[in-house]
């Protein structure tokens, strides 16, 4: 035996049962998530730093060291190379040119 229950639905303007639900435009619903991401973000990131290991204060004045005098080596070596080639070109020029 089936038995059908039919249920009353108030018409009256403004009830709840009678307001259909729209589907919100995909940017404001990713404008609405924003805070939540945000927050869910930021939440990962603090996770992420407390998994980091900082290098103490001797590993940092040492490698600071080593990538100062690795600068000032392929400065000087860059500068000599180009004032070599700028010599090698001037005498072709004169050689070529007499």
């Amino acid at each position: 035996m089936a038995t059908t229950q039919a249920a009353k639905l108030n018409t009256t303007p403004g009830s709840p049962e009678r307001v259909e639900r729209r589907e919100r435009p995909e940017w404001l619903q990713k404008l609405l998530d924003y805070p939540a991401r945000a927050r869910t973000f930021l939440h990962e990131v603090r996770v992420e730093m407390k998994q980091v290991t900082w290098p103490s204060r001797t590993e940092i004045r040492s490698t600071t060291l080593v990538v100062i005098l690795t600068t000032i080596f392929f400065a000087v070596f860059l500068y000599a190379v180009d004032q070599l080639a700028a010599w090698g070109v001037t005498r072709f020029i004169k050689m070529s040119g007499q």
